[in-house]
């Protein structure tokens, strides 16, 4: 149960890194800024995936929290422009 409070806490970080990152999407809300972190964090570990596999055994790749910044940005980015 932990897990999944750590992780939503990790995701409002990266969501509201994001945030600052792309003109115009200040409007999203707590809950919806830590969906866009999680959401974000499993395309940037896709991407992280697509070029490099983590060590046998590591329970993370090395360039998480940037990837995952990368990723919510992306998301973001597609969100605002595509869908709103």
């Amino acid at each position: 149960m932990l897990h999944y409070l750590w992780m939503f806490i990790v995701g409002i970080v990266v969501g509201a890194i994001a945030k600052l990152f792309v003109p115009g999407a200040g409007h999203l809300g707590l809950i919806l800024t830590g969906v866009l972190g999680i959401v974000g964090s499993f395309v940037g570990g896709f991407i992280a995936r697509l070029f490099s596999k983590p060590a046998p055994g590591a329970a993370i790749h090395p360039a998480g929290i940037l990837l995952s910044i990368v990723g919510a940005v992306l998301v973001l980015w597609a969100w605002t422009h595509l869908v709103v």
